[in-house]
């Protein structure tokens, strides 16, 4: 049973709070604990160990792991009915009480909890998706083996037909593949990098193949040669993670689009892999699921959606990253 005395000591650590928040809106395991809080696997255990000791947080075992909760939040179906059901003591009651009134003021205190939250709800996605990803793999295997006539290029030709005619930009757009291949639906498309050499490129392909709607156009994507209001579409696709500051480009991003407007962004998940840095002239070696949605809020945009994608199964696993959002 926990007491006010003993919550007071194990509240005494704002990381240890920051645990108690967490536990107290979803069960975790250490693993999603330490991606959650970027601490060590020992800080975080230690941490629940001392939270144990004060009667403040319960665990269950599931598959190879441990799931910790707030203690008494949890549901488990071999709990002794009649324990379930007895009356808690005043003493019980009165620390209870304690704890979810100091929970209620640690949120508005401490100044991770908010990103914790946020950051919990991408850890809880993930674990949906690799249930998902399993029942996938014993539906069958089609999908999985060559199949003749399938490719991403027609599949998604395919798909831009079902897009109205928009005028979108391409924001580091490089030699204009991805360009090129909206123009085939898209009213005009302005595609615009910072290399010379790439927008020439690009600019030779488009006269090659007859493509008069696409305009290339050299800037930064953190300041755009494109008037306020002009667009109704914007992509970054594999490009914002080499902008020296992401933030300002997608804030340009919000300049350009007319309300109503979408932006689509397709990047990397954040890695480790620093090679990167001097192999593809990277600045930033990916983006978390948190880190673009705070930067999509900041610039104003609205219904925000993450999702990951592909993983390479190849060293150093480049994992792919999209977002949407309207202006």
């Amino acid at each position: 049973m926990a007491s006010i005395v003993k919550i007071l000591r194990a509240a005494a650590d704002p990381n240890r709070l920051r645990i108690l928040l967490l536990l107290q809106a979803e069960e975790l395991s250490v693993a999603e604990l330490q991606e959650i809080l970027a601490m060590g696997q020992s800080t975080i255990s230690t941490h629940l160990s001392q939270l144990r000791q004060a009667a403040l947080v319960e665990d269950r075992r599931t598959g190879k792991s441990n799931l910790y909760q707030l203690k008494g939040t949890g549901f488990s179906p071999y709990k002794n009915v009649a324990e379930s059901e007895r009356a808690l003591a005043p003493e019980e009651t009165s620390a209870d009480n304690f704890l979810d009134n100091l929970l209620t003021q640690a949120a508005t205190e401490i100044p991770e909890a908010q990103a914790d939250q946020a950051a919990m709800r991408h850890v809880l996605k993930k674990r949906q998706d690799r249930m998902r990803s399993f029942f996938d793999s014993v539906a069958g295997r089609l999908g999985k083996d060559y199949v003749p006539g399938k490719s991403w290029k027609s599949l998604a030709e395919a798909l831009l037909r079902l897009m109205p005619p928009l005028v979108i930009a391409d924001l580091g757009a490089g030699e204009g593949a991805f360009a090129l291949l909206l123009a085939q639906r898209a009213a005009r498309v302005i595609a615009v990098d910072s290399s010379a050499k790439m927008i020439e490129v690009g600019r030779e392909q488009a006269s090659r193949h007859g493509i008069e709607n696409i305009e290339f156009r050299l800037g930064d994507m953190e300041d755009l040669p494109i008037g306020d209001g002009a667009v109704d579409l914007v992509f970054f696709s594999q490009s914002l993670h080499h902008a020296l500051h992401p933030d300002r480009a997608v804030q340009q991003a919000a300049r350009i689009l007319r309300p109503g407007g979408r932006i689509v962004i397709l990047d990397l998940h954040q890695h480790r892999y620093e090679e990167a840095r001097e192999l593809y002239a990277d600045q930033w070696l990916g983006f978390s699921e948190t880190a673009l949605e705070a930067m999509l809020g900041h610039a104003g945009f609205r219904n925000i959606e993450t999702t990951l994608g592909h993983k390479e199964p190849e060293t150093p696993h480049f994992q792919t990253l999209l977002a949407t959002a309207d202006k």
